[in-house]
């Protein structure tokens, strides 16, 4: 009560306060009686209540606030804010110091500042505003404008009689920064920062980077805060959680860059990096935030194809060209589809005559080996080509080259046996299919006839006997189980050979190629011993358990561990690090029998039981104590000797199973000779006579006889040979030397047609005289209607028929029997 300590101070300082530079005197009654501190360590008071600087000091435009506290023995304590204010134009001396000044009180006081999310109490005193006219007049204050009576409204007050400004509730600077109330003679109101805003992310956190590469610039993460943009509350320092291996981020910009070439896309293409923001330049009492940052790795062509074989041998024959040799796949770990992957293939050696070529096919990305100039078996009989695997983009790296493998043609002799088209055919099927499954037929023709006649087939290869061949009919059947996990198989593909042999032992080969899909046929297994080591404390080191599984995804991992529902209780498995831990209790040195429940994605698995060996343990195994029996080779050689000998005889028996095809005899059902033939009947009636009789002849002494339509002269009769089924008599007698009007006129065949000829004559007259219903089925009818005034007629077997000896109607029949007629002409 001896003295009064205002709210607040203003005080007029330089930008670049000195060491010892006395501010201003704190309070001005006795301060033996109060205890003063002061919250800036940048400051101290003296005895005489002067502030002085510690240590130099910048004061910024805005200015610098701190408080200063007094406490006497028996009252409360109060609170003082000293608020530095920047002298923007400042005089110095002959020496460049700053000459300081004493500055007139202003009527309109210096900006009043207050501290946003105070939690009062309220109203609570600002600051008292003083007139020089109170020496000589009565005054009065009022005050208007923004945050007292316009919006937003009641945040202040004035006392009309004291001139005590005061405000009513929390402000936040985030909302409203500065209030400038009772224009002209302004009274401003600074809403001082509070750290009470965290810094957020802006933008994606999506980058991407090319592997293998170092000190590269990944992205850059950008970062705000609301808080008062000249204060540290806005400072933002960014750090990495994880990643530390590959990235690094600077604190200051936020700009990520690799820190290693260790980067491989092949290995994984997507990095999650962890970051963080705080502002208050990272001080441990900042706000931050964390965000998680995608980074996509880039590929480089920083992987050659590889050859799935060290070596190829194929043949191709003489004489040929444009005919493709060789199929050769290759693998690329680079990013499908782009030139990083794409293979470009050379023939590096061997092709200086330019009888070969290599193409790229376009969606298995193998190379396809064609002979394009034909080569003479006589001069040549072997090439030795070299071709080298490519691709379109350079390849990056010293170390990496491009790989090449021997191919070896030979060139075989004229053969003009059957022929697959085409020689390479590919199916897909499932493994494990029921045998007496039909794959396909793959047939072969014989070049010369075009037909498949005759060919018999038969396997050249097939490692497995998966897949049988019917050796008439080319059709492929499963023979024995197919496996895909099966080392006969190559990368899900199982090659077989088929030859096709012709009546004259001419052979050709092809190839089919089986695509085996995966099935889940195959249940994770763990290793049947593993070894936990024992730590010189007597705790036991976590053991890794890993399962093994052949099938592909999505039928193996990854896979589930889990312990039985009644087991003893000392083991147990966890998640680690994307597999899982088996965790013991304390267990003594020995041998212990655990079991597992391991499943695939799908489900399949069952118990799987291990043996786990605790042991002390040097460099990772278990240390050997005493000595140990162990067998020699020739002691395991005796203990398998009865294996072999139950294999020998498996084999033995399969040998001496053989079969033998039988002779099926044809039986002809005693028509092969005769002449008239058994035919359908639908019902019981008169005899039924076809009166059309085949359009053929044969020749006799040079003369062509028709048979049957003797005076058909506007056709040229067809000059082949019919059997007694209307069947083409085969050349085969001919072939044998036989002349063909020598063995028409020698056959039984002849002699029977001129019969026929002779009683259809007869026939036919008969029937042009009689027109009773015995014949009623041999008459002119009347067909399917056909519409109003039809021009065509019917083509009965007797429509119209009329003079016996006169047959020229037939040439009026219409185009209905000259389109039959032209059917039955050889031309």
């Amino acid at each position: 009560e001896s003295c009064y300590i205002p709210d607040s101070l203003h005080v007029v300082s330089p930008q670049n306060i000195p060491v010892g530079y006395q501010i201003t005197k704190a309070v001005g009654c006795d301060p033996k009686t109060l205890r003063l501190t002061v919250e800036d360590p940048s400051f101290t008071i003296q005895s005489n209540g002067a502030i002085v600087a510690l240590s130099p000091v910048s004061v910024a435009t805005r200015g610098r606030t701190f408080s200063v506290r007094a406490q006497d023995n028996s009252g409360p304590e109060s609170e003082m804010e000293v608020h530095l204010v920047c002298s923007t134009k400042q005089e110095t001396n002959e020496n460049g110091q700053v000459i300081l000044k004493r500055t007139k009180r202003r009527w309109s006081p210096p900006p009043i500042n207050i501290l946003e999310n105070d939690i009062g109490s309220f109203p609570k005193s600002l600051e008292k505003i003083v007139s020089d006219s109170e020496a000589k007049h009565n005054v009065y204050y009022t005050i208007e404008g923004p945050g007292v009576n316009l919006d937003p409204s009641g945040i202040f007050s004035l006392d009309s009689a004291s001139g005590v400004l005061k405000v009513h509730r929390t402000l936040d600077r985030e909302m409203i920064a500065q209030y400038t109330v009772d224009l002209p003679l302004d009274i401003v109101v600074k809403v001082d920062d509070v750290n009470d805003n965290a810094p957020v992310f802006q933008g994606k956190l999506e980058f991407s980077v090319l592997e293998q590469t170092l000190a590269e610039v990944v992205g850059k993460v950008n970062a705000t805060d609301k808080d008062d943009p000249e204060t540290d509350h806005v400072r933002i320092r960014y750090k990495l959680i994880n990643g530390l291996d590959f990235f690094a981020i600077n604190a200051e910009t936020g700009v990520i860059t690799t820190i290693s070439k260790n980067l491989d896309r092949e290995t994984k293409d997507i990095h999650l990096v962890t970051i963080e923001i705080r502002d208050l330049k990272g001080a441990p009492t900042g706000l931050s935030n964390t965000a998680t940052a995608t980074i996509t790795l880039k590929d480089i062509n920083d992987n050659p194809p590889t050859f799935t074989q060290s070596s190829y041998k194929t043949t191709v024959p003489e004489n040929e060209g444009e005919k493709l040799l060789l199929r050769i796949p290759v693998k690329d770990k680079d990013l499908i589809n782009t030139p990083n992957w794409v293979s470009k293939f050379v023939i590096t050696k061997g092709n200086e005559n330019g009888n070969f070529r290599i193409d790229t096919d376009p969606k298995t990305n193998d190379g396809l080996l064609y002979v394009t100039k034909p080569l003479d078996y006589e001069k040549t009989k072997n090439v030795m080509l070299e071709i080298s695997a490519q691709n379109q983009e350079k390849l990056v790296g010293a170390s990496t080259n491009w790989m090449s493998i021997p191919v070896e043609v030979a060139v075989t002799d004229i053969d003009e046996g059957p022929e697959f088209l085409p020689p390479t055919v590919r199916y897909t099927v499932k493994e494990n299919i029921p045998n007496g499954t039909v794959i396909g037929t793959y047939k072969a023709t014989d070049p010369e006839t075009k037909s498949s006649d005759g060919i018999l087939y038969y396997k050249v290869s097939d490692p497995g006997s998966w897949v049988g061949v019917n050796s008439n009919t080319g059709e492929l059947t499963v023979t024995n189980t197919i496996d895909r996990e099966s080392p006969l198989v190559q990368d899900g593909i199982y090659n077989i050979t088929v030859k096709a042999v012709d009546a004259t032992s001419k052979s050709g080969t092809g190839t089919v190629i089986l695509v085996i899909e995966d099935e889940n046929d195959n249940k994770p297994t763990i290793p049947n011993k593993l070894t936990m080591c024992k730590k010189p404390d007597g705790s036991l080191n976590s053991l890794v358990v890993v399962a093994q599984d052949n099938d592909l995804s999505p039928f193996s991992s990854p896979f589930s561990y889990s312990m039985p529902a009644k087991h003893d209780g000392n083991w147990d498995v966890s998640p680690y690090n994307g597999w899982y831990q088996c965790c013991v209790k304390e267990l003594p040195l020995g041998f212990y029998k655990v079991s597992f429940i391991v499943k695939d994605l799908q489900g399949i698995g069952d118990t799987q039981t291990t043996t786990v060996r605790i042991c002390q343990c040097m460099n990772g195994a278990c240390i050997k104590k005493g000595r140990s029996i162990e067998l020699g080779p020739l002691g395991i050689l005796t203990l398998l000797l009865p294996l072999f000998l139950l294999l020998l005889l498996c084999l033995l028996m399969f040998s001496s199973c053989t079969t033998k095809s039988e002779k099926v005899p044809l039986d002809d059902k005693g028509f092969s000779s005769g002449i008239l033939l058994p035919s359908n009947t639908e019902a019981p009636g008169d005899e039924v006579v076809n009166l059309l009789p085949p359009c053929h002849s044969v020749h006799e002494n040079g003369f062509q006889q028709s048979f049957g339509l003797n005076t058909m002269n506007t056709h040229n009769m067809s000059s082949s040979q019919f059997d007694q089924y209307g069947q083409h008599v085969e050349s085969k007698h001919l072939r044998n030397g036989m002349d063909s009007d020598q063995y028409i006129k020698d056959n039984a065949l002849y002699r029977t047609w001129l019969t026929h000829d002779l009683y259809l004559k007869k026939k036919l007259a008969h029937m042009g005289r009689e027109r009773d219903e015995r014949y009623a089925s041999d008459v002119m009818h009347s067909y399917d209607y056909e519409g109003n005034e039809s021009f065509h007629g019917s083509v009965g077997c007797c429509s119209e028929q009329g003079d016996k000896e006169n047959l020229d109607f037939l040439n009026t029949l219409g185009p209905k029997f000259k389109t039959l007629g032209e059917v039955c002409t050889k031309r």
